[in-house]
């Protein structure tokens, strides 16, 4: 340990030497040397391994104490992190956004203060986006717009957006991306690869390395734009039978891998409660909603658009229709399912939300879990092993219950790292999406009503009777399997319906009525 600590302390010297020469260079922008980034990135790392070193060496494992010092360090150590991100940018914001998303696998020191990179990203100067559309576009912003907003709209971690209105009076959106962002991206990755190889060999616990995989393949798509504006096409015509989504139309003429114009969208954050409030939409149905097109997504089409954190989910109420919509922006991050692992995913909620835990364990074991498929149940599940034994859907999600499920994300990181790195690749984006999708319901305090269980099960019936009659070639079979299917979703339909009674005021009144008979008789 003491040679570990020798090398973690020689490394911060070396590396802070190195990259001070640079930062104190007045003929350079830091920003556009590697070196200094790579120093950044290395200061901190060696930082954060020092303090974990030192501050739990003299305690107890396991006493009250340990437990206090820890999550001061989990503390010291996410704003440590927080401000690398904030100084490299790019790369480094999206993936501190990604870590600050994973609210039941990471502790919350790191997800709390993780999440306000989401806000914090960087903004690019008007002369740096002139730029870009000069390069890419072959005009001027005047050549091209009739009006173009100086001040963007939103800055992201790989792009901002500006309002503007074209030469015939339609307003768009103009996606931009930071300039150096290409250049710096494939730079990044090998350094954040490097130095979580080395946080593993001191901390063999440390198993994140996922995250460099994840990285190397998500990050070229999302930095394609026109992939981007493929993937909106793709899952607005998927998704056409919902009337409540918005997916804004691409100007193709005004796109390109580095920029890219939509139809302008206004409305307000699926989180912002007064402006919902304001505009008087029931954050129930909203709450419902996203729930049929997540479900429909993931179990019935394989095509999940998976970054739905706030401000890539608005809502709006349209005055003349009274109706509210959910726009979805930002498609550049999607997962494709394959059949196998879709299917057993069905499955696996099918078994999760009827409690056969036989099953729950077949299905888990078959996703790769292996003998880690209580602990997976509950990170799927964001609900405690107790309440997956005693139905997710039966039981309401307690506060006591969640707090444990989050203090259970730091006691249990070692069985966690391991957890991620058995499961498939496909499996990392879907717990990021489950976890922001439950950050977004405990806002609206919707999270685990009774509906979302209902149309997650409708579309596993679904995708899963569709996959049977496309491998039959017996026409009574598919007659079989078609009966069967509409059957099961009656029964779910009825199952509901009474339920809805029950509650409502309605089932109060033939309660009370069919009391007062008996009492008469």
């Amino acid at each position: 340990m003491a040679v570990r600590l020798l090398k973690v302390s020689s490394l911060a010297t070396t590396v802070f030497a190195a990259s001070g020469f640079y930062l104190y260079n007045n003929y350079v922008d830091p920003n556009d040397i590697s070196i200094v980034r790579f120093g950044r990135a290395a200061i901190t790392t060696a930082v954060i391994s020092y303090d974990y070193l030192t501050s739990l060496k003299t305690v107890p494992y396991g006493t009250e104490d340990y437990w206090a010092v820890k999550s001061k360090v989990h503390l010291r150590s996410a704003e440590r992190l927080k401000d690398l991100c904030c100084a490299n940018r790019g790369t480094f914001i999206k993936v501190g956004q990604h870590l600050g998303a994973l609210d039941y696998l990471l502790p919350e020191e790191y997800t709390s203060t993780l999440k306000i990179l989401h806000s914090r990203a960087p903004q690019s100067s008007l002369r740096e986006i002139e730029q870009v559309i000069r390069e890419d576009l072959g005009k001027e912003i005047a050549q091209l717009f009739v009006r173009f907003e100086e001040s963007p709209q939103g800055a992201a971690s790989l792009a901002q957006v500006h309002k503007a209105v074209l030469h015939d009076g339609r307003t768009v959106a103009v996606k931009v991306q930071h300039p150096k962002v290409q250049t710096q991206s494939s730079k990044d990755i090998l350094v954040i690869e490097f130095l979580l190889k080395t946080v593993t060999w001191l901390f063999p616990d440390f198993g994140f390395m996922w995250l460099v995989e994840e990285a190397k393949k998500n990050m070229p798509l999302e930095l394609d734009f026109l992939n981007e504006g493929r993937n909106a096409e793709r899952v607005a015509n998927m998704l056409k039978h919902f009337e409540f989504l918005k997916v804004p139309k691409i100007h193709w003429d005004l796109s390109t891998k580095r920029i890219l114009t939509m139809e302008f969208v206004e409305g307000g954050q699926v989180n912002d409660l007064e402006y919902m409030k304001e505009n008087c939409i029931d954050v129930n149905e909203i709450s419902r909603n996203l729930g049929k097109m997540y479900s429909e997504m993931i179990f019935v089409n394989g095509f999940v658009h998976c970054d739905p954190h706030p401000g890539n989910v608005l809502v709006k109420k349209c005055p003349k229709a009274n109706k509210t919509e959910i726009i979805l922006l930002d498609h550049g991050l999607y997962q494709v399912l394959n059949d196998k692992f879709r299917l057993d995913y069905c499955r696996l909620w099918q078994s999760l939300i009827k409690t056969d835990m036989k099953r729950v364990e077949k299905y888990s074991r078959r996703l790769g879990a292996g003998d880690l498929y209580p602990l997976f149940a509950c990170v799927l599940t964001a609900r405690s092993w107790t309440a997956v034994n005693s139905g997710i859907s039966q039981t309401t999600v307690t506060n006591k219950e969640d707090v444990e499920i989050r203090t259970n994300a730091a006691l249990y990181l070692p069985q966690i790292s391991e957890l991620l790195n058995k499961v498939p690749r496909e499996m990392l984006l879907l717990l990021k999406t489950n976890d922001l999708l439950r950050g977004i319901e405990t806002t609206l305090q919707t999270r685990a009503s009774a509906s979302s269980f209902f149309n997650m099960s409708r579309c596993c019936i679904r995708a899963i009777a569709k996959y049977q009659k496309k491998r039959s070639r017996s026409r009574y079979k598919k007659m079989q399997i078609s009966f069967s299917e509409a059957f099961t979703l009656w029964q779910i339909n009825l199952y509901e319906l009474l339920l809805w009674i029950r509650g409502s005021t309605l089932g109060n009144w033939i309660v009370s009525f069919l009391n007062h008979i008996h009492y008469v008789h």
